[in-house]
C-alpha cells in the first residue's frame, strides 16, 4: 500500500468512526438528555459531559491527524468534500456545540433547541465527511 491509499483508508476509518458516533449521538444521546427533567439535570449533563468529553477528544484527533496526511496526497473535489465535512463538525462544535453545553446550567428549552440543531449541522457535516472519504477511495 502507498502513502496515498494509506491516507485514503486511514481518512475512511476516521470520518466513518465519527459519523457512527455523530449518528449516535444525534438520534439517541441527545434526545434522551432533552428528556431529562431539572431535578436530575445537573448529574445527568455532568455524566453526559464526562462520557463523551474523551470520546471526542479521540475522534477529533483522528480526524485531524488523517486529514493532514489525507490532504497532501488528495485535492480533488471529492476529497475536499470529506474535508470540508470533518473540519466543518469540528469547527461548528467549537463554535456552538461546546460553548452551548457550557451555558446548560438548566435545562433551558432555548439552549436545548439550540442544542438540537447545532448537532443537527455536526450530524450533516459527519455524513458529508464520510461521503468525501469513501467517493476519494472509491477513485482508487
Amino acid at each position: 500500500m502507498n502513502a496515498s491509499d494509506a491516507s485514503t483508508t486511514a481518512f475512511v476509518v476516521a470520518t466513518a468512526a465519527h459519523a457512527g458516533f455523530q449518528l449516535t449521538v444525534t438520534a439517541l444521546v441527545y434526545p434522551t438528555l432533552v428528556r431529562v427533567g431539572p431535578e436530575r439535570w445537573t448529574e445527568a449533563h455532568a455524566r453526559h459531559s464526562r462520557g463523551i468529553v474523551p470520546l471526542v477528544v479521540v475522534l477529533y484527533a483522528a480526524l485531524v491527524l488523517t486529514s493532514a496526511f489525507f490532504v497532501v496526497h488528495h485535492r480533488d473535489a471529492a476529497a475536499w468534500l470529506g474535508l470540508v465535512g470533518a473540519w466543518g463538525a469540528m469547527l461548528v462544535t467549537a463554535v456552538a456545540a461546546a460553548p452551548t453545553h457550557g451555558r446548560l446550567a438548566t435545562p433551558e428549552p432555548r439552549l436545548l433547541r439550540r442544542l438540537l440543531v447545532v448537532d443537527r449541522w455536526r450530524a450533516g457535516f459527519a455524513c458529508l465527511a464520510l461521503l468525501g472519504a469513501v467517493l476519494t477511495a472509491a477513485q482508487g
